[in-house]
């Protein structure tokens, strides 16, 4: 008996791929670029308002590093790209 192409169902593989993960962006703290600094690029990339790109500074000055942004992969990729194009020390990781 022939088998009826149609007819065959294959099961859905759910796989969990990177692009949805979420992803970390991480700015860490270094000698060199001034506080005020650090809060204009917030300002700028992630378009946060002065309340929250201090309250993200600080926690990069005093804690050494901080989550500042989470989400997809790529936005996540460039994201680290503009900090880093302003010479932030940023990297991203799995949330």
């Amino acid at each position: 008996m022939p088998i009826d192409i149609d007819e065959i169902v294959l099961p859905e593989e759910k796989t969990v791929t990177d692009l949805e993960t979420t992803w970390n962006v991480l700015v860490f703290d270094d000698p060199v670029n001034l506080m005020s600094f650090v809060t204009l690029v917030f300002k700028r990339i992630f378009g946060y308002d002065q309340q929250m790109s201090e309250k993200l500074m600080l926690e990069v000055h005093n804690s050494g590093k901080s989550v500042v942004w989470s989400g997809a992969k790529e936005k996540a990729e460039f994201y680290v790209q503009q900090l880093q194009s302003y010479q932030l020390k940023a990297s991203m990781q799995k949330a």
